[in-house]
C-alpha cells in the first residue's frame, strides 16, 4: 500500500502512524523492534544530515532489508528535504515519501517549490508532505510565533496538491523548556478546510493525552526523533561509565533496547491503546 493511501485509510479512524527517525542500524533496530512487537506499521525517516553521515544508497537499502527481514509493513521517507535537487535524488533511489519543507519561504515561494516536487512525484507514485507555518527547528527561537492559518492551509493544498501537510500548531523540534501548549481548536478548523493528512512534528516530549486529542482532531503522522537520540545516548554513557567493555555487540544491545521500549510506548499511543 502507497503511504498516501494509508493516510486516507487511517483518516476515518482514531490511529495515526508514528514517523521515526533512524541514525544508525542500532538505533533502526531498536525502531524496528517496537513495531514488532506492537504489530505495528510504521514510517522510518531519512534526514539531510544522516543521509550524508550514512550515504544514500546504504541507508535506503539497510532499511528495506531491516523491513524485509523483520516483516513489517512500513514506508521510508525523507524527513525535512531541503531542496528540489534532495527530493529528487531520494525519489530516484526509491523513497516512498518526501517531504520538501519551503515553509521559511514566502507563501506563494513554498506553494511554487512544493507543487514541482508533487509533480515530480506523481511520476513515481511517491508520497509527499509540505510544512506551512513556523516549527522551529534545532537551534531556532520557540518564543517566535507563526502558527498555520486555515485558509492558508486550505488554499496551499488546493494549489499544490500535495498529500500531507506539517501544521504549526505550537509544537517545536529538539526539547521543550516548558510543556508545549498546542492550538488544537486551530487544529480542528485546518482539518474542516482540508482533506490532506495532517502531520505533528516535534512529537518528542509532547504529553500522550495531547497526542490522543490531536489525533481525534485529524492528525495522521506524528514525528518523533529528539526522544530517540537521547534515550540511545543517556543508555549508553550510563554503561560505558561503570565497565571498559569495547566490544560494541556487548555495549550497543542496552542502548537499542532503551529504544524499542520508547517506541513502544510511543505506538501505543499513536494506535490508540
Amino acid at each position: 500500500m502507497r503511504l498516501q493511501d494509508k493516510y486516507k485509510e487511517l483518516q476515518s479512524t482514531s490511529v495515526a502512524l508514528l514517523a521515526t527517525n533512524f541514525y544508525n542500524f542500532e538505533t533502526l533496530e531498536g525502531v524496528l523492534q517496537a513495531a514488532v512487537r506492537c504489530n505495528s506499521p510504521i514510517i522510518l525517516q531519512l534526514t539531510r544530515s544522516s543521509i550524508d553521515y550514512l550515504g544514500l544508497p546504504l541507508a535506503l537499502q539497510m532499511a528495506r532489508t531491516a523491513i524485509d527481514y523483520h516483516g513489517l509493513k512500513a514506508w521510508v521517507h525523507l524527513d525535512h528535504g531541503d531542496s528540489y535537487e534532495l527530493a529528487a535524488q531520494c525519489l530516484d533511489a526509491g523513497f516512498d515519501s518526501v517531504m520538501i519543507d519551503a515553509s521559511e519561504k514566502p507563501f506563494r515561494e513554498n506553494i511554487k517549490t512544493t507543487k514541482k516536487v508533487v509533480a515530480l512525484a506523481s511520476k513515481y507514485g511517491a508520497c509527499v508532505e509540505a510544512e506551512l507555518g513556523y516549527v522551529a527547528k534545532l537551534g531556532q527561537s520557540t518564543e517566535k510565533e507563526g502558527f498555520t492559518m486555515p485558509e492558508e492551509a486550505g488554499r496551499f493544498v488546493d494549489e499544490t496538491g500535495v498529500d500531507a501537510l506539517a501544521v504549526a500548531i505550537g509544537t517545536s523540534h529538539g526539547f521543550y523548556k516548558k510543556e508545549p501548549r498546542l492550538d488544537l481548536e486551530r487544529l480542528s478548523r485546518i482539518r474542516e478546510v482540508t482533506n490532506a493528512a495532517l502531520v505533528l512534528h516535534g512529537g518528542s516530549g509532547v504529553p500522550h493525552a495531547t497526542l490522543r486529542d490531536a489525533i481525534s482532531r485529524g492528525i495522521c503522522k506524528i514525528n518523533l526523533a529528539t526522544e530517540i537520540k537521547n534515550i540511545f545516548m543517556k543508555t549508553l554513557k550510563a554503561k560505558l561509565e561503570n565497565e571498559s567493555e569495547i566490544d560494541l555487540r556487548k555495549v550497543f544491545p542496552d542502548a537499542i533496547d532503551a529504544v524499542t521500549s520508547l517506541v513502544m510506548e510511543k505506538l501505543n499511543v499513536v494506535n490508540n491503546k
